[in-house]
């Protein structure tokens, strides 16, 4: 078992960006002004997860399959956190209970004898059969009660992931955290890779791409997702995203903001937009404000290589170890997460050290966001 990562900062070059101002706008020394009502709200203990069932669940779901790109290795990422990383250990240590589908089954019994390809995307019968059965997964956790917690694998597999948890809960908030937009449709990806394409996959804009067509159903609304970290987009994701009014923060926004004031703008904007009819009316907190299930899908190239090294599309100048976790700490806190993916880990790339690095980085992720906080 990987020796557990301590919770330190790691520079990834901005240096001071994030420090705190001396004074407040109106010239009041930050001292004085400290709320003392911050005090009285230190996060000490676990949250609870409201949409959750019976005993608190987490149901391990691992999709190894790397067909969405062209690295191997990232299809082993599930094994090696639930061996090496003893990732089963660790979230029960947590108080949850376990519940492993079939021991991390492999993919490549699924994937087709034949050229396998839609105009330029690549492993698309492979691909949608494999995120297909991660749809039913999800789906099955998420009408048992269960926080559907996925390995990847690379980023493709959201398309199982989102679409299975959105079957369940129709008011569904996606956080996606990622150096890329991932919404590439079969026009504006130059690759022909679906993890650039799972968003695009999602909510319908590619069209219609068979086998897909057979069992997605492309219902997921734009406007319920918000990215974090995006530094690697390229030119028609941009216009895709400024177009369909997608909300995202890219990492000039943390910069900017710091990390806890975008967390807060990203749930805060998920809750307040959540649809609310006579028909179909949202859930609501216990002060009446309007709340929404949260499915969190974390890449973990959203996070600077210096933090998680071995991913297959590492891009520098990504989020920090503790903006990263904070992240996660926060959407727990929550407690409205039903759906947690985590993808990208590549146990085969880097050097051994770099390798060690990225699986305990994966492990103290899943710790976070299943409650382990700096203090409790």
């Amino acid at each position: 078992m990987p020796p557990k990562t301590t919770r330190q900062s790691s520079a990834n070059g901005r240096g001071a960006a994030n420090k705190k101002a001396k004074t407040e706008a109106n010239g009041t020394p930050a001292s004085l002004a400290f709320d003392h009502a911050i005090i009285d709200n230190i996060v000490n203990t676990t949250s609870e997860q409201r949409f959750l069932k019976g005993e608190k669940t987490v149901a391990l779901i691992g999709a190894g399959f790397s067909g969405g790109q062209p690295k191997g290795g990232v299809d082993q990422g599930p094994t090696v956190l639930f061996n090496e990383g003893n990732l089963v250990s660790q979230i029960k240590d947590l108080n949850w209970e376990v519940e492993v589908e079939d021991h991390f089954p492999q993919m490549e019994h699924l994937k087709p004898n034949h050229e396998d390809t839609f105009g330029i995307l690549k492993n698309v019968e492979y691909t949608s059969k494999v995120t297909h059965r991660i749809h039913n997964s999800v789906k099955k956790a998420c009408e048992d009660g269960k926080l559907a917690l996925t390995i990847g694998g690379d980023h493709s597999i959201a398309i199982g992931t989102v679409s299975g948890s959105l079957a369940v809960h129709k008011n569904l908030g996606l956080i996606w955290v990622d150096a890329h937009g991932d919404i590439n449709t079969p026009e504006t990806t130059t690759s022909g890779n679906l993890h650039g394409c799972p968003v695009a996959f999602l909510s319908g804009i590619v069209g219609e791409v068979p086998p897909f067509s057979s069992w997605l159903k492309p219902e997921f609304d734009l406007s319920r997702i918000v990215y974090i970290g995006l530094r690697d987009l390229d030119g028609p994701e941009k216009k895709l995203i400024r177009d369909h009014k997608i909300k995202a923060f890219s990492m000039h926004e943390v910069d900017k903001w710091g990390i806890g004031r975008v967390v807060d703008a990203a749930i805060k904007y998920l809750y307040e937009t959540t649809p609310d009819t006579e028909e179909s009316p949202c859930e609501r907190d216990e002060q009446g404000n309007k709340i929404c299930p949260l499915h969190l899908s974390f890449d973990v190239d959203g996070l600077d290589p210096t933090v998680a090294p071995a991913t297959g599309t590492p891009v520098r100048g990504g989020l920090t170890f503790r903006e990263g976790h904070y992240i996660m700490e926060a959407l727990h806190q929550t407690g409205s997460l039903v759906a947690v993916d985590i993808t990208e880990v590549n146990p085969e790339l880097g050097t051994v050290m770099e390798r060690q690095t990225t699986i305990s980085i994966g492990c103290s992720l899943v710790r976070s966001v299943l409650g382990e906080g700096l203090l409790y």
